[in-house]
């Protein structure tokens, strides 16, 4: 009978795998940004930009990039009445909102281009109905819930502000 030889594990064949343990444990401890989200952090440092509605002035955060349009008014357990946010999309389009992680009840005000709003849509918290503008538009507007209702603002009313003043 011939002895087969033996398969010897090199001395660095078990660094790999360590590594690889190693890199999740670690993974797991500090987590990646994107689970950051799922942990309620809002985000509060977003540009600001002046927005009228007649004679209402509204503090409005811009949401532009994909992530700050994702996160949006997520997690938030207060906003005051005269503040809001603009989600900026490149090009008009169907834009349909939910209220995943969104604890404050809200009004998604869907605008065109020239500052028209084209529709209003009362959304309830932490609810993940969709929400979707009456046509394409470029912009949509949350504010709490009863602000433009209180002010009488509604489809056709314009808003002013720089993206709508061109």
């Amino acid at each position: 009978m011939k002895n087969l030889p033996t398969k010897t594990i090199p001395k660095s064949g078990w660094r790999v795998p360590l590594l690889a343990l190693a890199c999740t444990a670690l993974l797991g401890l500090f987590g990646s940004p994107a689970m950051a989200r799922d942990e309620g952090q809002p985000q509060m440092n977003l540009r600001r930009i002046d927005l009228t509605a007649g004679m209402y002035r509204i503090d409005t955060q811009l949401a532009v990039t994909p992530q700050q349009r994702e996160i949006g008014l997520m997690f938030r357990k207060e906003m005051p009445q005269q503040e809001g946010m603009l989600f900026v999309f490149e090009v008009p389009g169907v834009q349909c909102f939910w209220m995943r992680n969104t604890i404050l009840p809200l009004t998604a005000a869907f605008v065109a281009d020239d500052g028209t709003i084209v529709n209003l849509a009362d959304m309830k918290p932490m609810s993940e109905d969709s929400h979707c503008s009456a046509k394409p538009v470029r912009y949509v507007l949350e504010m709490n819930q009863g602000w433009f209702t209180k002010r009488g603002i509604k489809a056709g009313t314009k808003l002013g502000g720089a993206p709508f003043n061109r």
